[in-house]
């Protein structure tokens, strides 16, 4: 198995809690969400962002609504429902959890 695949494969298994986890800070539209997941070294595209939020949102996991801008068109912001934030605080307890797993296997290497 090819690392570059490997690191891929682990990326896209906490990018979903990584985009809930930033709007979990409050409404936010998409390309401030892609914004703050360059910012973390979480490089991605619109391309993957869009189909996420929009399987998020059939999940219940979140709501939007439309903002009217000054530069253009209405912008669409999203926020966690509270389900939502529900299913964010397990998986806060899970990423704890896999984290001290993980850190306990790699220090007794």
């Amino acid at each position: 198995m090819k690392l570059e695949n490997t690191k891929s494969q682990m990326r896209k298994g906490v990018l979903e809690y990584c985009i809930l986890t930033v709007i979990s800070k409050g409404e936010i539209y998409a390309s401030d969400i892609l914004d703050q997941l360059k910012g973390a070294k979480l490089i991605i595209v619109e391309g993957t962002l869009y189909p996420l939020l929009t399987r998020l949102k059939n999940a219940g996991l979140l709501t939007y609504r439309w903002i009217e801008s000054l530069q253009g068109p209405p912008r669409k912001y999203y926020a966690l429902t509270e389900e939502g934030q529900i299913f964010l605080k397990d998986l806060d307890d899970t990423w704890r959890n896999l984290t001290e797993s993980v850190s306990k296997l790699i220090n007794n290497r």
